[in-house]
């Protein structure tokens, strides 16, 4: 056992081999309180030991439609305790190593710090950091914009989630001393709607100063809606939960699963009329806490001084490809689907389709069939054009800014998924053994390309350069050359990955203002 003593009081963890090193690790430690619609507050301090060996709640949550339904699932979350972290150290003394503060995904309707695959014991005693996983608030509870319906007290209740994640940064810069860590070097990294809860708070005034690096692992700084697009959204969740405006007051006292049952409906309907992941919870723009969109505020120099790292999977869009439910509303060509993606952003979509499809043609030697159309092109709009928008706002950055693209394919489902979203997690966190990762990424995963991106991931975190042993040598990025680390068995630099279909996108003017739902 492990105890360290924090301002809130002292903590007992548990002390682990990891491949023959020691590493220590606290699971569940408060960080903060969660008042319903509000911003955190600080945590109640207490006396005596807290038992932090076992894995805290997670926030609360629809059980996910592509896992087992589980009578016991509700046991695992709580709405009063889950603004937790998971800490993992290779000793809790002062020796001031480099943190990362891993946020997770799911959509921002799911997930946990406690996933096997984000373990992060053997990122910590392998790459000799301090490895930090944050639990925040999810879905109606992090994202439900109330101000107009409760008042200006809830002006950020749209938000909560963010600020959740801003006040677990400030429990970190506080107290991570006391494990391990390094106050001044703390690096945030996140996948999906965790990478995308990080493109956001590059552009938050709140989060200058509260971390020095981030990686993006398939994210976006363009994830967000109006204040008259989430009130629109509170209008309809309010009225699955039986009432109106004038009753609005009750959504403070309904049971937490009267709500998660008014979530599940409202994202039901939403992925009726989405080919990919439904999003029906976001960030709001036009809010105290987020007053401007996000890559405008980055591209006006916020967190200009950050070094970032950013990158994607070869085939994001492939598992709503081939595991997306068919719903009645489907047109049913995949052509046609596509031609509805293209149609927020080009006003002749069926012309669109074809220059999209000679572009997708120019980067895999062939024409594509459908499924290669509506992968692409939902892995373009979602993840890796706004990444490259991003990196591009960011031209003029002090911070230095890198690129990655993961191409290593999945085994699963014979090889349908490709390089698939996710896919890279586990060789992130050098988890590609633990029983989670076993589905993408079979029984034959490269270790060596595992061992290569963590090192990697650390090193960027550690002095702000992705560097390892078996890479070549990863420039920074630059929209002149637009070079990026192509991470496969065998690592290489590419200038612009795709150049044909970056190019499809940005010939559109006002494609960079087009947020898929």
């Amino acid at each position: 056992m492990s105890t360290v003593s924090t301002p809130q009081g002292t903590v007992r963890g548990t002390a682990l081999k990891i491949d023959g090193r020691t590493a220590h690790a606290f699971l569940g430690v408060p960080y903060a309180e969660s008042p319903r619609f509000r911003p955190p507050v600080p945590v109640t301090p207490w006396d005596g030991v807290r038992d932090c060996t076992a894995p805290g709640a997670m926030a609360p949550q629809n059980p996910d439609p592509f896992t087992p339904p589980s009578d016991t699932f509700a046991d695992l979350w709580d709405e009063d305790s889950c603004l937790n972290l998971n800490i993992w150290t290779p000793a809790p003394d002062g020796a001031r190593r480099p943190v990362m503060v891993w946020i997770h995904g799911g959509a921002y309707v799911g997930g946990s710090n406690n996933g096997a695959m984000h373990d992060g014991g053997p990122l910590a005693s392998a790459a000799d950091v301090v490895v930090v996983a944050v639990n925040y608030r999810l879905g109606a509870f992090g994202f439900l914009h109330l101000p107009e319906l409760l008042g200006p007290e809830y002006a950020d209740s749209s938000n909560v989630a963010l600020l959740d994640l801003l006040e677990a940064l400030r429990w970190v810069s506080r107290n991570i001393a006391a494990f391990g860590g390094d106050p001044g070097n703390v690096t945030v990294f996140g996948e999906s709607a965790g990478a995308a809860a990080i493109g956001t708070m590059l552009g938050m005034p709140a989060s200058e100063g509260l971390f020095r690096r981030a990686i993006m692992q398939s994210g976006t700084a363009e994830r967000y809606r109006t204040a008259d697009e989430s009130a629109a959204v509170a209008a309809e969740f309010l009225r699955l939960c039986g009432l109106d405006a004038a009753r609005a007051g009750e959504l403070l006292a309904l049971p937490a699963g009267r709500l998660l049952a008014a979530q599940k409906a409202l994202a039901e309907a939403e992925a009726g009329r989405s080919f990919s992941v439904p999003l029906p919870f976001q960030p709001t723009v036009g809010t105290p806490s987020l007053p401007e969109p996000p890559l405008d505020a980055v591209r006006n120099g916020r967190n200009s001084a950050v070094d970032l790292m950013a990158g994607t999977n070869l085939n994001e869009g492939s598992f709503a490809v081939e595991m997306r439910p068919a719903y009645p509303s489907d047109p049913p060509r995949l052509e046609d689907r596509v031609e509805l993606l293209l149609a927020a952003c080009f006003a002749d979509p069926a012309a669109a389709r074809e220059h999209y499809a000679d572009a997708l043609a120019d980067a895999l030697g062939a024409q594509p069939g459908g499924k290669q159309l509506l992968e692409a092109c939902l892995a373009d709009q979602l993840y890796r054009q706004p990444s490259n928008r991003l990196l591009d706002a960011r031209a003029s950055s002090s911070g230095t800014n890198f690129s990655y693209l993961f191409t290593w394919p999945s085994p699963a489902l014979d090889g349908k998924l490709g390089a698939c979203h996710a896919l890279e997690i586990p060789f992130v966190f050098r988890q590609l053994d633990c029983r989670e990762a076993r589905f993408l990424v079979g029984t034959e995963a490269p270790a060596e390309l595992s061992a290569m991106m963590g090192a990697a991931w650390s090193a960027f975190a550690r002095a702000g350069e992705p560097a390892a042993a078996g890479l070549p040598r990863w420039p920074s990025y630059a929209a002149q050359s637009r070079e990026t680390m192509v991470l496969d068995i065998q690592p290489r630099i590419e200038a612009d990955p795709r150049s044909a279909l970056r190019t499809f996108w940005a010939a559109q003017p006002d494609v960079a203002m087009v947020r898929p739902a």
